[in-house]
């Protein structure tokens, strides 16, 4: 019987994977991968990543009134903060695939089975922590500039963005914190989940392993970094929509990261 582990694996201790210097021709050929894993069996992919366009559409809509109208754009960019929990089934998708094994959509929704799921869900936890952590911090940066009231109308609120000192201040400070958030949650999760697919280290091997891989490769990380920005935004617009397609390529292709930058696991040879 598998016994109940978060902070490191099975055995109780913290493993500390290798960690490989790669390119951004690597970046490249991980998209590229991602892509093919994608086009291989599109239909599951966008049957999964559904969740995340039609969950995108509701916070949109939920913070349609007056009230929540200064969190729309902390909720749509902050979404991406919480990216890496909803890829979690691709990178199951991807292992499969790599292994030559059955890769039908059924399977990306077994990890309840998974002998790391206290793990990911430790990590993903701390993802959501993160994310409510920047729409607070959005929500009182809009209230130190702008005040407590909140604006009349959706015309009011742009208008006092885009025309005003206090509004490119928000956006410029805004956009400056958003993007420190950006790059803990990139630093964390850039191979932790996936990692965590493959094998049963624990949370802290997980997100110490992927801090490790950033701090080895920072230009390829960021050049990945500006990669999935550029996609989600892309995929955004309109309504989230595109996100169907942009999330498994982009989820497949951290699969394929993960691979590039971490030494596979040493097997010990029977005896």
């Amino acid at each position: 019987m598998t016994t109940f582990h978060v902070l490191s694996g099975a055995d109780a201790n913290v493993a500390h994977p290798g960690i490989r210097k790669i390119g951004l021709a690597d970046v490249m050929d991980a998209l590229r991968l991602g892509f093919n894993d994608f086009r291989e069996k599109p239909s599951h992919y966008v049957f999964l990543c559904l969740i995340y366009p039609i969950a995108g559409a509701v916070l949109m809509t939920w913070s349609a009134g007056a009230n929540m109208l200064p969190l729309l754009y902390p909720l749509a960019s902050g979404f991406a903060l919480i990216g890496p929990v909803a890829a979690i089934g691709l990178y199951e998708i991807s292992r499969r695939r790599e292994l030559g094994m059955d890769t039908s959509w059924p399977h990306a929704l077994r990890l309840h089975r998974s002998p790391a799921l206290p793990s990911i869900i430790a990590v993903a936890a701390m993802l959501f922590v993160i994310f409510i952590a920047w729409l607070l911090v959005a929500q009182a940066l809009y209230v130190r500039i702008f005040g407590a009231e909140p604006p009349a109308s959706l015309a009011a609120f742009w208008n006092g963005i885009v025309s005003t000192e206090q509004g490119w201040n928000l956006i410029l400070v805004g956009n400056a914190v958003g993007f420190v958030f950006a790059v803990i949650v990139l630093s964390i999760s850039v191979v932790s989940f996936p990692m965590l697919i493959d094998r049963d280290v624990g949370a802290v091997a997980a997100v110490e392993t992927s801090i490790r891989a950033t701090l080895v490769n920072p230009i390829p990380v960021a050049f990945w970094g500006l990669i999935v920005a550029a996609g989600l935004l892309i995929g955004s617009i309109p309504v989230f929509v595109g996100l169907a397609v942009i999330m498994p390529i982009l989820g497949h292709a951290t699969w394929h990261m993960y691979r590039k930058m971490v030494e596979p696991q040493v097997r010990n040879r029977p005896r």
